[in-house]
């Protein structure tokens, strides 16, 4: 489960824009997680530049640090 320092958070949205699942919703003085919309998949842990989120639980979906790096193929 995506948990959430509060005393680091500056509400940057860094986090809610990465999300791909609409998981993360920002006000103007908190920040949250829609736990029934959030997959685990770390978007928001990695890109957050004051450390702000972690995750304490196993992912439903790899991790975006797991995941293979996206490669060119030739087509012929």
């Amino acid at each position: 489960m995506i948990q959430i320092n509060y005393d680091k958070c500056d509400l940057c949205g860094a986090c809610v824009g990465v999300c791909p699942f609409d998981a993360m919703e920002l006000t103007e003085v908190r920040l949250s997680v829609i736990h029934s919309n959030c997959t685990e998949c770390d978007f928001c842990v990695e890109i957050c530049p004051f450390e702000v989120l972690t995750n304490d639980g196993v992912p439903l979906k790899p991790r975006a640090s797991e995941r293979r790096k996206p490669s060119i193929h030739s087509v012929t």
